[in-house]
């Protein structure tokens, strides 16, 4: 009955991408002074899913792929156009609206967390 839950594995999911976004953010303005440093981004949670997919079972094609901290390939290098004259090319109000953003989608993950857990105890309650 309660073998298929994919909304939570949405949440978690979602939630993960929220606290990668963070630590890369978090980077990104320790290095803010770093020569040559360049800002790091993840890709956005919703390109993460592809159109054609019917289903969102975690599907893993190889030892790293769900560990986002140790693939590196989801994480691309920022593109900014404008830079420092020492390489660097961290934008500090750039990286504070990717930090709010960030909070936004782990609040947006917890919510739907909860709402699908509240589902959950209401349909066990009635039996």
């Amino acid at each position: 009955m309660f073998q298929n839950l994919d909304m939570f594995k949405t949440a978690m999911s979602m939630a993960r991408h929220a606290g990668l976004k963070q630590a890369l953010t978090s980077q990104n303005v320790a290095n803010s002074d770093t020569p040559g440093y360049r800002a790091m981004s993840v890709k956005s949670f919703a390109d993460m899913f592809s159109d054609s997919a019917t289903d969102f079972s975690l599907r893993s094609t190889r030892a790293s792929h769900l560990d986002p901290f140790s693939s590196m390939e989801t994480i691309r290098a920022a593109t900014r156009s404008r830079g420092e004259p020492n390489g660097n090319n961290v934008v500090l109000e750039t990286e504070i609206l990717n930090s709010v953003d960030a909070k936004r989608q782990h609040d947006r993950a917890l919510a739907v967390y909860r709402a699908s857990l509240g589902m959950l105890r209401s349909t066990l309650s009635k039996q």
